[in-house]
């Protein structure tokens, strides 16, 4: 009897260790879950395709999505950006619907001139509407190896990681007027493109076409989600509540987590539209309710 109450305190201490921390993701293949969806000519699949490489030449970008869509659930990709002089390029991660008033999960990595930090930029869209954009520096060169940036969504939030770092949530605030993502499959889309018209000092900086073609990289393709096909579908995922993200541990940050969070925002921030009172000078919604300032 005292080894079986061992084993509960011992299991339950390992619950509390984790919680909020979604769970780890699983490496597995591009063609498991993606497909090209543009310039697919551009693509290079290595290792049996447990790596895929974008190229971007004068002529072309190229881009990927998933092959299903999803309400709900834990999507991760490591990549590794393009190196060296980078302005003008731009690596996007993002999920995304296909409606006219669409939602929208965004990372977009901005290049730079050599030596010049990449800024990684989010955003988040509900009912066709964004203008939510924040800006980071990262604490690493995500140009020199792997990293994995990973979206958490549930119908109480939505959590950006990178690595286990969590950047930026979005909380479900429905409640006092602010749309959420909670009844639009999502495909989950990459791609590499020129965006030298605003993507570096404002387009200042312009894609230097002799250092073509442009690489970045990725590995583990995970997906953890709730898919749908049909309409009836949506409804299962709606009120599911079964699935490890529905969970209480996934509902809120924890202490762990939201100091991590405060540690970006004091170190790494460069643009918040939360902060930016001339943009909004009323404060939106969302921002009080997500403890982001």
């Amino acid at each position: 009897m005292k080894g079986v109450l061992v084993a509960f305190v011992l299991i339950n201490l390992s619950i509390l260790a984790s919680c909020g921390a979604p769970r780890k993701a699983i490496d597995v293949p591009f063609w498991n879950n993606y497909e090209p969806s543009w310039s697919s000519h551009h693509i290079k699949y290595l290792n049996g395709g447990t790596t895929a490489e974008l190229l971007l030449d004068k002529s072309s970008g190229t881009g990927f999505q998933s092959k299903r869509s999803y309400l709900f659930g834990h999507f991760s990709m490591k990549m590794k950006l393009v190196g060296g002089d980078s302005a003008g390029v731009v690596t996007a991660f993002y999920l995304s619907s296909t409606n006219a008033e669409h939602d929208e999960i965004d990372f977009e990595f901005l290049g730079n001139r050599t030596g010049q930090p990449y800024i990684l930029q989010t955003n988040v869209f509900t009912g066709g509407k964004g203008d939510r954009e924040q800006r980071i520096y990262l604490w690493f060169d995500p140009t020199k190896d792997f990293h994995s940036y990973s979206v958490l969504w549930n119908t109480f939030q939505i959590v950006i990681f990178v690595d286990d770092v969590p950047i930026r949530v979005f909380k479900n605030s429905k409640d006092i007027g602010v749309k959420f993502p909670f009844n639009q499959p999502m495909k989950i889309y990459s791609s590499l493109w020129n965006a030298d018209d605003w993507a570096t000092r404002g387009g200042l900086e312009k894609t230097d076409w002799s250092r073509a073609p442009f690489t970045a990289s990725y590995t583990s393709f995970h997906i953890d989600g709730c898919e749908v096909v049909t309409p009836q579908e949506v409804q299962v995922c709606n009120t599911n509540g079964m699935k490890w993200w529905d969970q209480k541990a996934f509902q809120d940050l924890d202490g762990p987590q939201y100091r991590k969070l405060q540690w970006v925002r004091q170190k790494f921030t460069i643009y918040n539209y939360c902060t930016d009172r001339k943009r909004y000078p009323t404060l939106p919604l969302e921002c009080t309710r997500d403890r982001d300032l």
